[in-house]
């Protein structure tokens, strides 16, 4: 991986920081163009094998050519995973899928399991390896195994606080990847039987059901005269924590070494990827260009709650997770915009965007344009016309192709999203 290093003169200080790569998820080809055109560095997809998103959208070997050629056109790098725990018959054509990855133009795999890694390196050795969270990585010496074993990048296990990270970064010189954002798995790393063992769906091979984040009841037997564990009207039992969110510690993250910042979300929407990666890119950036002048700008954390689906918590990174980390009972809806509408065009001359609906909307309604390339406006709809220029009072049909009139030039895969 290559990082620009980042040289900052204040007060007379000069130190180099080296820039991360900011790495963003895709569930489809379609979320892949959001998150290079909104900031990432490198997208991480999976394939139709071999993965642990079976639910996601996935790619064909079609949709990972186009999708490496435009990713690489922008300077960007496209990883597959391929990070199931292997059994015997999953082996059955591996050699040949890495091969195939290979031709395609992909830059990495994401591998957790050590056979795994054999075939790829025999079958495809200049295909580079990068060790999943699902092997659980929580000390050097793991990495620096793995480091002898040619594999130049671990992704650590969710678990290891930040003091590990220097620790471990102090020890070796490979490749240390993080997650800075998403869901947390409540078992160690995503390393979970209990949806084998009530759906006979298989976690580690891309079936997880989810049980977790299931609604519990809990019982116990009590012996005369004792107090009953919980009062009526308790919420339920559950194991689901809240999801990660890094935002206001990205500084702290680059300091102790970090090389890629990793979110979590393959199977989220346009809007959340797109909105999430631009957040954590101008909070990358704006850091690496004045280390010592940085402040956090509330607007940045904002942006990520218009998106957010459940709490947010600092996960292991900060203190071991307490009670106020989880999610007792049913989540509340966090997420307070919708995805509205696609830019397809923009006229300047008559100040007229093409819309492509994503979501209801209709005249008066006030909306917010984002883009990847200037800061948000929001504006009223004052009015709708269809692509023949007949009048509508609203966008009611999924995919419907609209005009309407923009306070501000827009571009191509512009956001407009409405408040819910």
């Amino acid at each position: 991986m290559t990082t620009d290093i980042i040289t900052s003169t204040v007060a007379g200080s000069k130190r180099g920081i080296k820039k991360p790569e900011l790495l963003a998820p895709a569930g489809n080809l379609e979320k892949l163009k959001f998150a290079v055109l909104y900031g990432a560095d490198a997208v991480y997809i999976g394939g139709q094998q071999f993965g642990l998103r079976s639910k996601a959208g996935n790619f064909t070997y079609d949709d990972m050519r186009e999708g490496a050629a435009f990713a690489h056109a922008r300077g960007a790098k496209l990883y597959v995973a391929a990070n199931i725990i292997a059994h015997n018959e999953d082996f059955a054509g591996m050699a040949e899928y890495f091969r195939e990855l290979y031709e395609i133009g992909i830059d990495a795999v994401i591998v957790a399991d050590p056979a795994v890694v054999e075939v790829c390196k025999q079958a495809a050795p200049q295909l580079e390896i990068h060790l999943s969270t699902q092997a659980s990585a929580t000390n050097w010496q793991t990495v620096q195994f793995w480091a002898e074993e040619g594999v130049p990048r671990v992704v650590l296990a969710r678990e290891v606080s930040m003091e590990e990270i220097r620790q471990i970064k102090q020890h070796v010189t490979a490749e240390i990847e993080a997650f800075i954002h998403g869901a947390m798995c409540i078992s160690y790393s995503g390393r979970c039987v209990l949806s084998n063992h009530m759906t006979n769906r298989d976690a580690n091979r891309g079936g997880c059901a989810q049980s977790c984040r299931w609604k519990y009841d809990l019982f116990a037997e009590q012996e005369d005269g004792e107090q009953p564990l919980f009062a009526e009207g308790d919420e339920a039992f559950t194991m689901s924590s809240k999801d990660l969110c890094m935002i206001e510690h990205i500084p702290e993250l680059i300091d102790a070494g970090v090389d890629s910042l990793k979110i979590e979300g393959r199977m989220k929407s346009i809007h959340y990827v797109a909105t999430v990666v631009n957040a954590y890119r101008r909070v990358i950036d704006a850091y690496c260009a004045d280390p010592e002048g940085f402040q956090f700008r509330p607007e940045w954390k904002e942006e990520i709650l218009k998106a957010a689906n459940r709490p947010l918590t600092t996960g292991f990174y900060l203190h071991n997770p307490t009670a106020d980390d989880q999610i007792f009972g049913l989540p509340p809806k966090m997420a307070s915009y919708d995805f509205a509408g696609l830019v397809l065009a923009y006229d300047p001359a008559t100040k007229m965007a093409l819309i492509e609906q994503r979501n209801h909307f209709r005249v008066g309604q006030e909306v917010e344009f984002i883009s990847p390339t200037r800061e948000k406006f929001t504006q009223r709809i004052e009015a709708i016309w269809d692509e023949q220029g007949n009048p509508l009072e609203e966008a009611r049909h999924a995919m419907q192709k609209v005009n309407l009139r923009v306070a501000v030039p827009v571009q191509p895969y512009d956001i407009m999203r409405k408040e819910k």
